[in-house]
């Protein structure tokens, strides 16, 4: 769906660097930053993000933004709860690792070793 509506190759590589990148506007960094701190354990959105969006969204499009937010993390959950593998639709795609995720850690400790 991304690459259907304008999303570029770079751009998909930038997520984990969305707040330096130039391939986002100001709207999709405060979305961006919006859908992170939903999915974080404790919830913690600040009063000054939440603030930021209202400036660029009305109410229909914070709800419509919050669900979609909720409703990914929940699916991203449950299918870690089964261990619902990939199921190929997305083979030979760039798929960028957060900051954060395991793999991307051993990554580092190799390199440096």
């Amino acid at each position: 769906m991304g690459r259907a509506e304008g999303l570029t190759e770079k751009a998909v590589l930038d997520l984990t660097n969305h707040r330096e990148s130039d391939e986002f506007s100001e709207l999709e960094k405060l979305a961006l930053d919006y859908a992170l701190a939903l999915c974080e354990t404790p919830v913690d959105v600040p009063d000054a993000l939440f603030e930021g969006l209202r400036a660029h969204l009305d109410e229909g499009e914070l709800l419509e933004l919050t669900a979609t937010a909720a409703w990914e993390n929940y699916l991203a959950r449950f299918n870690r709860g089964f261990a619902v593998e990939a199921q190929g639709f997305s083979a030979g795609s760039v798929c960028p690792l957060p900051d954060h995720h395991p793999a991307k850690a051993s990554e580092a400790t190799r390199s440096a070793g």
